[in-house]
């Protein structure tokens, strides 16, 4: 294969379906994941290669980071063969994770010193929108260097919002998952006030889904993966836990309260002290009553 034109670090539950994209679309995709396994699953894959990310940053290539946040990119950056020593001249750093907006802006920093243009593209969609290649992406950052990458951000996006400086997408999906993850959790507090009540969990959703009430939740997430059985929303409480953090952080930086935010990361808090912090966060319909019972 031709020097990299794409490479994609993190191939979990997002990152395969990202990199499998960027292949599938006739890019030549540099893979890397510090777990071996994960890296395994791309030997066959055509047009795609493992290299590290100090490599791929030589080569120049438009960098796609999905790990979970900034110490992992950070990581990476470090040492004599890490990407800010390696970095070709035009290489681009899109970062895909979720994280908080001051940190992302002060590791954009560091990029720019070494000449690296590093914008943040928080994405929203989930592990089936990856695997589809139908992501929404919310992009801070140079919007020349932006425009210029349009095209190959296409071939995991369906969605592309540029908002701003660098750290505005990261800004826009702590809100994003602000409203998500509370709304997942009103939702699961229906469906166990509707049973008790003597009503279908199903019937509830079949309402919402037709009415005012509706959401992504009682949409996708509990049809795909509570009502059907699976348990298997594809993203771990832990996530969730991490992200209302940030969130309420960001609220208290910009002097508000946001008490439901609060609330949420209470709940997320309780679980992570049960042990959930590693189960698939469908599950938490199962403990609701008794995780919010939690002292």
């Amino acid at each position: 294969m031709s020097q990299p034109e794409i490479g994609v670090i993190g191939l979990g539950n997002m990152g395969r379906g990202i990199a499998a994209n960027f292949a599938k679309a006739g890019y030549a995709t540099a893979v890397w994941d510090v777990d071996a396994d994960a890296r395994a699953r791309f030997d066959e894959v055509a047009n795609a290669v493992v290299a590290k990310p100090g490599e791929m940053a030589a080569a120049g290539a438009m960098m796609v980071y999905v790990v979970p946040a900034t110490p992992e990119i950070e990581a990476s950056f470090e040492g004599p063969d890490g990407v800010l020593a390696r970095a070709a001249e035009g290489t681009v750093v899109y970062d895909l994770t979720t994280s908080y907006p001051d940190d992302t802006k002060a590791l954009a920093a560091r990029a720019a010193d070494a000449g690296i243009a590093y914008l943040d593209a928080a994405m929203s969609g989930g592990a089936t929108g990856a695997d589809a290649g139908t992501l929404t992406l919310m992009i801070g950052g140079d919007e020349s260097v932006f425009e210029n990458s349009r095209s190959k951000l296409g071939a995991i996006a369906d969605n592309l919002f540029y908002l701003g400086d660098v750290g505005a997408g990261h800004a826009m999906k702590l809100i994003h998952n602000m409203v998500t993850h509370s709304i997942f959790l009103t939702t699961c507090e229906a469906g166990r006030m509707a049973e008790r009540a003597g009503l279908k969990l199903s019937d509830m959703i079949d309402v919402f889904n037709v009415s005012n009430a509706r959401s992504y939740s009682s949409e996708a997430r509990f049809p795909r993966h509570i009502l059907s059985g699976t348990w298997d929303a594809r993203s771990r409480v832990y996530n969730l836990n991490k992200d209302l953090g940030m969130a309420v952080r960001m609220a208290e930086g910009l002097g508000m309260d946001a008490r439901y935010a609060k609330e949420t990361s209470a709940f997320l808090n309780k679980a992570i002290a049960r042990g959930m912090a590693e189960d698939d966060y469908s599950l938490l319909y199962k403990v609701f009553d008794e995780i919010r019972e939690t002292e």
